[in-house]
């Protein structure tokens, strides 16, 4: 049987991985000895050169459909991992054959929510990692998406300015249609709840968490904070003509949850005397698109309001508010963001996300300066952060940093 490589973005370094061993008995030649979430399947983290991949041995049908399903989730700019290819035709020496393998691109600096524990995280972070859950799930039904299989394992998990970003790592069940219906939504919330409700109890029986949890407490904050996100993005809103000023309130408020509208529906009544308004097409990302267009950084929502407020304060500080907002915030880039990214050393850059690293001195500021009585300088502050405190933090990316 021949071996066969189906790739939307080929890397021919693919073709040199053991493909006639099963995966679990690939060794360190390849794979790199990082934590990796509950599977149902045989996965194994991998290195080639300086791009990190997840292997996931499944049946040829289902790797075929993930494939796609992750393709049209990319399509779509949702938060999921990027597909890179499927092998099959695979056999070992005896020549008996082998699973199907679907190739994932690994996504930096993100972790499986077990890890994070062991990354200094605690029970008192487990909402912020149900928000970002919920806020996943919101957007794949907003886009048509059904999961089929809504769980903390089937997610990683980025940094996003002390709270967190959730990514979409298994598909297999997954499927798009025009729309989801409420029923397959309250079936996605439900298995969702159920799922989560043994994760923490299995965490817990672990002694993995540090500090007090209450699954119980943790599944009705799932369902109670999807049905709001939900009902601000969606439902529709009636109110007298004269008060056309919930429009722009109803816009503002979705923008503080970091959306944009990009489509809203707005009727008269027949005597021309109420107005209702329903957002049609939502999109997560206001902050990010905001920053991206003064500075062409690339960052997650709450990181980008965490830069832009830097940005705000810098503005004030130096009286430039008459100033191009863009010229300002390139100046901003040049004399504070960027001398501060190149503080850290190479061999620590593997730690935290440029993003991330700003908001945590950030934080560190305050405490300074509430020490101190009185604002202390951000180039300080990032000096005495980056000397005492990065070195202690845990590597949380896998791909190798290549020194200036």
């Amino acid at each position: 049987m021949a071996l066969r490589i189906v790739a939307n973005r080929p890397d021919t370094a693919i073709l040199r991985l053991p493909w006639h061993t099963p995966l679990q008995e690939w060794d360190e030649e390849w794979v790199v000895p990082f934590p990796r979430g509950l599977s149902r399947h045989v996965v194994r983290i991998i290195r080639l050169g300086a791009r990190t991949y997840a292997v996931k041995e499944t049946q040829e049908p289902i790797a075929f459909h993930e494939y796609g399903m992750l393709r049209d989730l990319a399509r779509l700019d949702l938060p999921a991992v990027q597909p890179q290819a499927v092998v099959t035709g695979r056999v070992d020496h005896q020549g008996a054959a082998l699973p199907a393998a679907l190739v994932t691109e690994h996504l930096r600096f993100s972790l499986p929510y077990r890890s994070l524990f062991s990354h200094g995280v605690t029970a008192n972070s487990v909402p912020s990692l149900i928000d970002a859950l919920v806020v996943l799930l919101v957007r794949l039904h907003l886009a048509g998406f059904y999961w089929g299989d809504v769980s903390l394992s089937n997610v990683l998990f980025r940094r996003n300015a002390g709270e967190f970003a959730a990514y979409l790592v298994d598909a297999e069940t997954g499927e798009l249609h025009g729309s989801v219906s409420d029923r397959m939504r309250e079936h996605d919330v439900t298995l969702g709840t159920e799922n989560v409700f043994a994760e923490l109890l299995d965490l817990q029986a672990s002694g993995q968490v540090s500090g007090s949890l209450d699954p119980h407490e943790v599944i009705t904050l799932l369902r109670d904070r999807y049905a709001v996100l939900w009902g601000e993005l969606t439902e529709s809103e009636e109110f007298p003509v004269e008060e056309m000023w919930h429009i722009e309130q109803r816009i503002e408020r979705l923008n503080e949850l970091g959306f944009d509208v990009d489509e809203l529906d707005i009727v008269t009544d027949y005597d021309g005397d109420r107005v209702r308004i329903q957002p049609r097409v939502v999109e997560l990302g206001h902050h990010a698109r905001e920053l991206q267009a003064l500075t062409g950084m690339s960052v997650e929502d709450n990181q980008a309001r965490r830069l832009l407020n830097d940005l705000a304060s810098y503005t004030a500080t130096h009286d430039l508010g008459r100033e191009d907002r863009h010229l300002v915030a390139n100046r901003w880039l040049t004399e504070v963001f960027e001398p501060i990214v190149a503080m850290v050393p190479a061999e620590a850059r593997g730690k935290l996300e440029p993003a991330e690293l700003f908001h945590e001195i950030l934080v560190h500021r305050w405490y300074l300066s509430e020490q101190a009585g009185h604002e202390v300088d951000i180039l300080e502050t990032a000096r005495d952060y980056v000397d005492r405190f990065l070195p202690h933090k845990p590597d949380e990316a896998i791909t190798p940093v290549i020194p200036d």
